[in-house]
């Protein structure tokens, strides 16, 4: 930090269990990588390559490449798996991850239907040679989850193998954990907490007014996805109570 606060919340330190800081990287080009890593390497976790943005993002090797050298993992979006395993094509999937060096592995099926133990038998099969993040969660706004099903899916695929469970909000923020409006389905939120550890999920929560809302419920240490690179060093202010949202 560049000067001394006192009462200042301590936060984890890198590499990190908890804490984390998800960013969505939507197609930027290296040069911008390199200028978004410059100020916000520190405070970066992972980084998501959005959807399936990977299959036409131009000098992908050299893009990797940067933030391999910021010691900072990356994984394709799990829309990308979708496109793979629809296509009958998982193998192949497992070879691109090879091919590029890409350690992380993000499932998904949230533009697809897939059968649970199907899901599952992805997750565990991943987990053997890869660290595996699992989204729980429809991209369609009109599919409503209950809780309970939430929270059997979550125990499911954390016990398949999967590091850590993604809530899905997408990168506006609008489904999944949140309604149409953006705001948070507070009770779903809360219900699924009494069972699955904080620790375990990810919430994507692309909005300030989310990113708020979690960090006001747990902590500076909250595990937050979806962040656009710009809005990282605001993300952390949040955690600090250091702008006004959270300043009490």
């Amino acid at each position: 930090m560049n000067y001394s606060l006192t009462q200042i919340p301590e936060r984890t330190v890198k590499p990190r269990n908890n804490g984390l800081t998800m960013v969505m990287d939507k197609g930027m080009s290296i040069r911008q990588v390199e200028d978004f890593l410059d100020v916000a390497a520190d405070h970066v976790d992972v980084v998501k390559l959005g959807w399936a943005t990977s299959f036409v993002t131009p000098k992908l090797k050299e893009k990797l490449q940067v933030y391999k050298e910021a010691n900072i993992p990356v994984y394709f979006g799990g829309t990308l798996f979708e496109a793979f395993v629809i296509r009958n094509q998982f193998e192949d999937y497992m070879r691109t991850l090879d091919q590029f060096g890409v350690m992380y592995a993000e499932v998904s099926d949230g533009s697809m239907d897939m059968e649970q133990d199907v899901k599952c038998g992805y997750i565990s099969r991943l987990a053997q040679n890869y660290t595996v993040l699992s989204e729980v969660g429809s991209k369609d706004e009109a599919k409503i989850i209950p809780p309970y099903k939430w929270i059997r899916l979550m125990k499911a695929e954390l016990e398949a193998g999967a590091w850590k469970v993604i809530g899905e909000a997408r990168e506006g923020g609008n489904v999944g954990l949140f309604r149409g409006s953006g705001e948070v389905r507070q009770g779903l939120v809360e219900e699924i907490l009494t069972e699955v550890p904080s620790e375990s999920i990810i919430w994507e929560a692309p909005q300030k007014s989310q990113q708020v809302w979690f960090v006001k419920l747990l902590g500076a240490n909250v595990n937050l996805g979806n962040i656009a690179p710009n809005e990282v060093i605001s993300v952390e202010t949040i955690r600090l109570g250091l702008r006004g949202d959270t300043f009490n």
